[in-house]
């Protein structure tokens, strides 16, 4: 394998030209499909699935690959894997179709369960977010490349959380009840994980299902950035420990 942050560079390139197919499709009128599970389907997820999986293929021959759409990889085979890449790539197709902007590409590598290097793009923003879970997280945008670090909350102020914009939940709303000096931010996709790391909210309650690869990149960044990602008994979350790749509750704060 190349260096870390050769491998980081690389990234950032696949979720680039990720991005730039997903633009393509996203500017023109295209087809809507319905998997097995309900959930929409687009020819950019495709497209932008098998852009990754190839681009990939040659920058880590020696890394397996599991993306959302090439996910029926059984346990047996999954639980030997120490090292692998978790790909989400177009995390947000409810907001795709929507065109409200707010979807992103979704990259991580795991590393005995835990998600270690990741990259999030969000095309339509024009914010390229990438960790190294050793060395920080940046977002670069508009030109410029800034490094992201949570700062203490000021307590003064009313709590922001950040939810979904399209799933909401009872278990939220109740959550919400705990905190009657906040403030409500509504945003699709991993781009909840990137608000707290960006100082832009303060705490992200997931408390609905969600996939693995729907949250691998997005708390790589959220961590990196001195956030933590903690399931609802306090512990950290980790990948890849079980035969299901549905997740439990989570809270990024």
């Amino acid at each position: 394998m190349t260096n870390r942050k050769q491998l980081l560079d690389g990234l950032k390139t696949v979720a680039l030209k990720a991005g730039d197919a997903i633009m393509n499709i996203y500017q023109r009128d295209f087809e809507i499909m319905e998997k097995s599970d309900q959930s929409p389907l687009t020819e950019a997820d495709l497209a932008a699935h098998n852009l990754i999986c190839e681009q990939l293929a040659v920058l880590t021959p020696e890394i397996p690959i599991l993306s959302e759409e090439s996910a029926d990889i059984d346990w047996a085979t999954r639980q030997s894997w120490k090292t692998y890449w978790l790909v989400d790539p177009l995390d947000g197709t409810k907001e795709f179709i929507k065109k409200n902007g707010e979807f992103t590409v979704n990259i991580a590598l795991i590393e005995d369960n835990r998600s270690t290097l990741s990259v999030v793009y969000a095309p339509v923003l024009g914010k390229l977010y990438f960790a190294d879970i050793n060395e920080g997280c940046w977002l670069t945008h508009q030109g410029n490349t800034t490094a992201l670090k949570i700062t203490p909350r000021d307590e003064s102020k009313p709590i922001r959380i950040v939810g979904s914009r399209s799933h909401p939940s009872p278990d939220m709303a109740e959550y919400l009840k705990k905190h009657d000096n906040h403030e409500m931010v509504s945003v699709g996709s991993s781009l909840k994980f990137c608000l707290v790391a960006e100082g832009l909210a303060d705490i992200y309650p997931r408390l609905g299902p969600t996939m693995e690869w729907d949250t691998g990149a997005g708390q790589c960044v959220a961590e990196a950035a001195g956030a933590t990602v903690t399931d609802m008994q306090g512990e950290s979350f980790r990948y890849n420990t079980k035969d299901s790749l549905l997740n439990g509750y989570f809270v990024v704060e």
